[in-house]
């Protein structure tokens, strides 16, 4: 071949490469992750396993028999140990870390995981950790929340979990700059996949309830590859387990396409729920929700496809 041969030859594929890396660019969550950009994804999260008996009993039965997709675990809670053990046993559940910084019960209350000299901003005066997300801002520093949350990592893979992802427990990782930036960074240096959001106009207003100035924050962390869920949906808020049932169904309904997190909380409807929190009824009625047959026909009959972490944790691999 000539050199002008081999010059335009080189320029071909100089194009055809920025082609390919345009076309992935332009590529839907959906899409990266083998779908179409018209699938509906629906991720349904099982937040607050290992905080007690109850909410590990209820989250197992969704994830083995319901519609639960995917579930996060807290780490410093009295009943870890039985869900780390079910997650041995159970490689292939799709569990993640729910970084614990709050405990927020009356009665019912959990420590540091790691040493207390080493968090002391994060311990009230009874030991325990704050119970609120403003009580935390007001008293720990940013060294004293990554220590924190590297010994909850550290405290899974010593009792051999393999987490998926990583979110936050009350959201209190999202309510200060400083707290964030180190929720990302560690993230990405223990290597696994951050729960983060795009910034749909909810979400950019409920990170500044927080005081997080989100919009900025998801440019910078966009441009290093990080991976974000295209819409995330607290809870269902209603009374009833007919109404709450309802919202469910109109959720699904009206789901758009990508991927949308539905985040859950489950319990049984049994004498220990009812003495941890006063909102038992709300996680009993998601507990039955998450296993009833007509759920799992409904997600079925609408064409939404149950997907979790796992998945994203692929792609943050191939990164």
């Amino acid at each position: 071949m000539t050199r002008r041969g081999l010059i335009a030859a080189g320029a071909a594929a100089a194009a055809a490469l920025l082609g390919m890396a345009s076309d992935a660019a332009e590529q839907t969550l959906a899409e990266r992750l083998g779908f179409t950009k018209d699938d509906r994804l629906l991720m349904i999260h099982a937040d607050d396993m290992g905080m007690c008996h109850s909410a590990n009993a209820a989250s197992i039965r969704a994830l083995t028999e319901g519609v639960a997709s995917s579930g996060s675990v807290m780490v410093p809670c009295p009943w870890f140990p039985e869900i780390a053990a079910w997650s041995r046993e159970h490689p292939d559940a799709d569990l993640g870390l729910h970084l614990t910084l709050t405990s927020e019960w009356q009665r019912y209350r959990w420590r540091s995981v790691a040493p207390p000299d080493q968090v002391k901003g994060l311990l009230d005066e009874e030991g325990f950790l704050w119970r609120s997300v403003a009580q935390v801002k007001a008293h720990a520093s940013p060294a004293e929340v990554e220590t924190e949350i590297r010994a909850q990592v550290a405290r899974a893979r010593q009792f051999g979990m393999k987490p998926t992802h990583l979110d936050s427990h009350m959201g209190t990782l999202f309510a200060d700059a400083r707290y964030f930036d180190v929720y990302v960074r560690v993230a990405k240096e223990v290597g696994i996949v951050p729960m983060l959001m795009a910034p749909a106009p909810e979400i950019v207003l409920q990170a500044k309830l927080l005081g997080l100035d989100y919009l900025p924050l998801y440019e910078k962390l966009k441009g290093q590859g990080y991976l974000f869920l295209d819409r995330l949906d607290t809870g269902l808020k209603a009374d009833t387990y007919e109404e709450r049932k309802t919202k469910l169904h109109e959720l699904v309904r009206t789901l758009k396409p990508g991927l949308t997190e539905l985040i859950v909380h489950l319990s049984g409807d049994d004498e220990e729920i009812r003495h941890v929190t006063g909102n038992w009824q709300a996680r009993a009625h998601e507990g039955r929700l998450m296993v009833d047959p007509e759920t799992k026909a409904f997600i079925r009959e609408q064409k939404v496809k149950l997907v979790g972490y796992r998945a994203l944790a692929a792609l943050w691999e191939k990164k």
